[in-house]
């Protein structure tokens, strides 16, 4: 059966469908309607995230190793339909902290493996447009799932926003399962040079992680980026809530989507020029809009104000979420380890998405929205200035004889510092 890229479109959107039911839904439901504290729901954020983060290399290191990566993506996917399913049940302290930990484990097997087959399926001179448009149907599914919470929340409850989780992730199943095992090319997934796969256990190891410092400086860009984000969201949707609580659902849904509209063009954006004009440009623009944004949500509680800078979101997250598996991509050509330092990447923006809860939700329970939106400006200008100061260009470079390598380019630029 050859290989249809419908099935690569409708999975991006199904698991962008299966990830949005959760977050910031949990968050505002439990607040509002299960009147948890904004430091209990951290210390469930917090903890779930970082036992989650434990496995995540290792993770990536098993999507580099299997040729059973879509059975790896269907057993991640039952594993977070029945966490849902138990927040639904049981939305007390432990089940939740139990289930939001399972869910954080298999929650970020999704994105390398996704990169991973698609590396498998397309070749390298495809790879930028395909990961963008990869990024684009996530952000459609993410419109839908809003779009389809905010109903479910105001026609039965917040509630119910849980019980989507397991459809989507039936369907995401079956989209998996319709990609052709024969057509992924599991060496050129992970990463190594063509004609490499009678060296899969011979690759660099985890060491290029290590003697790899641009992957180092952006990982700790991820973290500081993340640490910032991560908390934007719901603090927004609780600021809303406790204003419209009869629509609290439907008014994260408006944020949500008004985010994700614009990511949608983003994305494609990010595929189509990140070839020509470089990754660090459009970096830095995706960079530069989180302090911005997370001060702009100081100036005013109204509904219309917030939703509107929520529409920033759709240009630093957009660009962050295409464009990073692009990056790591060229950081880590030739070394076949693509799919563990995606690994290591994401263990770094979980560390910062996680630690964000637990210090958010005290500098909100001491000291107020206000002060938490500051905080995450400021861990955004850091995180900035670093991208400025430290992160080359990765982009493979066009010369006489054609493509150099990333890899080799970065090397190089390593040996002149």
């Amino acid at each position: 059966m050859a290989f249809r890229p419908a099935s690569l479109d409708a999975l991006n959107f199904l698991l962008a469908d299966v990830r949005g039911a959760l977050g910031p839904y949990l968050n505002v439901f439990l607040v509002t309607q299960q009147h948890w504290s904004q430091s209990s729901v951290g210390w469930v954020t917090t903890i779930s995230g970082l036992l989650g983060l434990v496995v995540q290399t290792p993770i990536g290191a098993a999507i580099d190793a299997t040729y059973a990566k879509r059975g790896l993506i269907v057993a991640a996917l039952v594993v977070l339909g029945v966490g849902a399913a138990v927040i639904y049940a049981l939305p007390l302290f432990w089940p939740v902290m139990i289930a939001n930990t399972f869910i954080a484990v298999v929650g970020d097997v999704f994105g390398p493996a996704v990169s991973a087959l698609t590396l498998g399926l397309y070749a390298r001179t495809e790879i930028a447009w395909r990961l963008g448009r990869n990024s684009a149907f996530d952000h459609a599914g993410n419109v839908a799932i809003a779009a389809a919470a905010g109903l479910i929340g105001w026609m039965v409850s917040q509630r119910a926003v849980f019980l989507l989780v397991p459809v989507c992730a039936a369907l995401a199943a079956a989209a998996t399962l319709s990609i052709p095992a024969a057509a992924i090319d599991h060496d050129r997934a992970r990463g190594a040079d063509e004609g490499d796969a009678a060296e899969r256990t011979a690759s660099e190891g985890l060491g290029v992680l290590v003697k790899n410092r641009p992957l180092l400086v952006y990982a700790i860009c991820a973290l500081l980026f993340h640490f910032a984000n991560a908390p934007l969201l719901p603090l927004v949707g609780q600021k809303l809530a406790a204003v419209h609580k009869d629509i609290a659902t439907a008014m994260m849904s408006a944020c949500i989507i008004a985010a994700q509209l614009i990511m949608l063009p983003i994305a494609l954006a990010v595929g189509r020029y990140a070839d020509r004009i470089g990754r660090k440009p459009i970096l830095l623009i995706g960079f530069a809009i989180l302090p911005i944004r997370a001060l702009l949500y100081t100036f005013s509680s109204n509904a219309a104000w917030l939703i509107g800078v929520q529409l920033l979101d759709g240009v630093g997250a957009g660009i962050f979420g295409a464009i990073t598996p692009l990056l790591i991509a060229d950081l880590t050509r030739g070394t076949g380890r693509y799919n563990i330092a995606q690994g290591a990447v994401a263990t770094a923006q979980g560390i910062g998405a996680s630690v964000s809860g637990l210090a958010v939700g005290e500098i909100v329970d001491h000291f107020g929205y206000t002060a938490a939106f500051i905080e995450s400006a400021v861990a955004a200008g850091v995180a900035f200035a670093a991208l400025v100061v430290a992160m080359p260009e990765t982009a493979p470079r066009r010369g006489a004889s054609g493509m150099m390598p990333a890899k080799s380019r970065i090397y190089e630029h390593d040996a002149r510092k």
